[in-house]
């Protein structure tokens, strides 16, 4: 079976130092003295992975540790410094779920301006808001302004939309937590029907009960180094030790 997303050897870095919030004069004038300090900061340091139909990787590490890094590499947002990502297939993104909306537009409309922007039709998007509006839960809100709605209903409404699609590679960040209790079950329930459809599925969450439950792969980060990768079980273990203290990373 041939791969659906590859990464190779991937790292990522970025310049942090005085050209930083400075104006193009006194970026030109600083460079010709040479008056100025720029340093490297690897985010990714050789970062590989390999998924397949129906696999869902687990992303997992402490804050800092270069995972919303990786996942732009893989969406193509950012290029890797060295190393390669290989896709084969659509690529969908759900990320920063309550970025985008209009707040003094309805929630109808803003459904209709996030389809826009995720690229949905007029004609799909009439088609489908029924099904949004009874999967968010917020028949109710149709025609409420935006700005009225919570975080957590308004990242209902747009983790109802996005999971419309049925990409080949799907990238979830976060996204699972958002809501109640019961909420989270159905987001949950909605993934691994994408899932059993074929896609290969990365998931970022800090919740260890989530990646045991729906993922067949993990990937550790710290430091932007990749400590793990492999089957989920022992390493959420070795993780979940680390975390509380009786687990130390060795130097790779």
């Amino acid at each position: 079976m041939d791969f659906i997303l590859k990464a190779e050897r991937v790292s990522i870095s970025y310049k942090i130092g005085d050209f930083k919030d400075i104006g193009l004069k006194e970026w030109v004038m600083r460079h010709l003295k040479h008056n100025f300090q720029v340093e490297t900061f690897m985010a990714v340091r050789d970062v590989s992975f390999e998924l397949y139909k129906g696999d869902m990787l687990g992303i997992i590490g402490t804050n800092g540790s270069g995972k919303s890094t990786l996942l732009k590499a893989v969406t193509g947002v950012m290029e890797p410094r060295s190393g390669s990502i290989t896709r084969r297939g659509s690529v969908a993104a759900l990320l920063e779920l309550a970025s985008g909306f209009d707040g003094d537009l309805t929630v109808r409309e803003n459904a209709y301006l996030r389809g826009a922007m995720l690229g949905y039709t007029k004609e799909f998007m009439d088609k489908t808001y029924e099904q949004i509006l009874d999967f968010s839960e917020l028949r109710d809100f149709a025609e409420r302004p935006f700005k009225q709605l919570s975080t957590g209903m308004q990242s209902r409404l747009a983790f109802s939309i996005a999971s419309l699609v049925q990409p080949e590679i799907l990238i979830l960040d976060e996204v699972l937590s958002v809501g109640d209790g019961a909420f989270q079950e159905k987001s949950a329930a909605k993934m691994r029907e994408i899932i059993n459809g074929g896609a290969a599925t990365i998931l970022v969450s800090h919740s260890l009960g989530q990646i045991r439950e729906l993922c067949n792969k993990v990937l550790w980060l710290d430091k932007g180094r990749q400590i793990a990768y492999g089957e989920t079980e022992p390493i959420c273990d070795d993780y979940a030790a680390y975390l509380a203290g009786q687990y130390e990373i060795g130097v790779s």
